[in-house]
């Protein structure tokens, strides 16, 4: 039979002292916001992009990129949206939307409006077919 083990005796510790109370007139601290700081064109212009525009690299990041800019180069090899890309690096749409726009502006990416598949094939390939299934 083994002896009971004796607990240590510990000194409570006190409290974490209370945020300090703001002065009068000013709100209550809230949490930070995460800022951005992607630097879009000197004129501001951004790129007419949707979240479903699809976005293809057109060459390997240069050695100049931004890690943000070679992330998405990296990743555009094959087509992708905005909303995907956005996804991906954690950024705001807004944010990528400037991103994007520097990058269309170097001629590095190339965006393209999303396939549309089509409800119903054309009637004209559907008579070629007919007529070529009668002739046999």
């Amino acid at each position: 039979m083994t002896p009971p083990r004796r607990k240590r005796r510990r000194s409570p510790q006190p409290p974490p002292p209370p945020p300090p109370k703001p002065a009068d007139g000013e709100e209550t601290p809230r949490n930070p916001e995460r800022l951005y700081t992607i630097a879009g064109s000197a004129d501001g212009g951004r790129a007419e992009l949707d979240l479903v525009t699809l976005i293809v690299a057109r060459s390997a990041p240069p050695p100049a990129a931004s890690p943000e800019q070679a992330v998405v180069l990296r990743l555009c090899t094959t087509p992708l949206s905005v909303a995907e890309l956005s996804a991906y690096l954690q950024l705001p749409f807004s944010a990528m939307t400037v991103l994007i726009t520097e990058l269309i502006a170097a001629e590095l990416v190339q965006a393209r409006a999303p396939i549309v598949r089509q409800a119903l094939p054309d009637r004209s390939l559907l008579e070629a077919v007919m007529h070529g299934l009668q002739r046999l």
